[in-house]
């Protein structure tokens, strides 16, 4: 992620942890399809950017192997110690002020990583101007913007309450700078940058163990910034969460986006 005193999401808080785990399980199937249609093995060298986990850094090491190398970047790299083993190197870095950790890349990845980006535009430009030629990037946002519900099925007092405080974390998000209509202009994007054979897709749960894992985890991380706007009470946040421990409200994700291309 980029540096500002402004963002939503801090890697440090305990919830983080949670909320890594919640994106490996919904995303990361979806992520590994894209990457093994590239054809990535051994020798490759990877960029992953604002790599915050450790999911994506670990298969990334297997494939490429000890001849390969994956450089994995974030402004904060707390979590990615683990990680911190050849052909792994774990570098602080913000992607949307500083320059390429290196240049030559097979693969640049970022997955939910730009929308929070003040700078997105130098960042994705820096992403590009990376790779080797005929290198593959792969960009994966959500796009809140496209389907702002937690619960699309609002058919109850639970489902309103619960849309009503995904409203508010948007809401937070803007004020920060997010964009949230980013994930849809990404294939736009990179045909600009210069990219060829780009395509997109996208993934939407609509409802799962590993959705309310990360309802139940953001709510509680951005709680003080919920309550200190106005946006909620602490009393209307208890509720929220213990419906969502009950179990019976279908939570949904926004659409992720990815969007892939080929550098000439």
């Amino acid at each position: 992620m980029t540096r500002s005193d402004g963002y939503l999401l801090d890697n440090r808080q305990s919830e983080a942890a949670e909320r890594f785990d919640a994106f490996a399980t919904l995303f990361d199937p979806t992520t590994f399809r894209h990457m093994e249609g590239f054809g990535i093995g051994p020798g490759w060298r990877c960029w992953e950017v604002g790599a915050g986990g450790t999911s994506v850094v670990s298969w990334l090491a297997k494939k490429v192997g000890p001849t390969g190398k994956v450089v994995a970047t974030d402004i904060d790299t707390t979590r990615l110690a683990s990680a911190g083993r050849p052909p792994v190197e774990v570098r602080v870095h913000d992607v949307g002020a500083e320059e390429p950790p290196g240049e030559g890349f097979d693969l640049v990845h970022a997955r939910l990583v730009l929308v929070h980006v003040p700078d997105r535009e130098r960042a994705l430009r820096s992403m590009v101007e990376s790779l080797r030629p005929g290198g593959r990037i792969l960009v994966e946002d959500a796009d809140p913007a496209l389907q702002p519900l937690l619960c699309p099925d609002e058919h109850g007092p639970e489902q309103r309450l619960a849309n009503r405080l995904r409203h508010g974390f948007r809401q937070l998000l803007a004020e920060r700078g997010a964009d949230l209509s980013y994930g849809r202009r990404l294939p736009r994007l990179l045909r600009e940058a210069g990219l060829r054979r780009v395509e997109a897709d996208a993934y939407f749960p609509l409802t799962s163990p590993a959705c309310a894992a990360l309802e139940s985890a953001t709510v509680r991380q951005i709680r003080p910034q919920l309550v200190e706007a106005g946006l909620a009470t602490d009393e209307e946040i208890d509720r929220h969460l213990t419906n969502i421990a009950a179990g019976g409200m279908d939570l949904a994700t926004a659409p992720m986006i990815s969007a892939w291309g080929r550098k000439g």
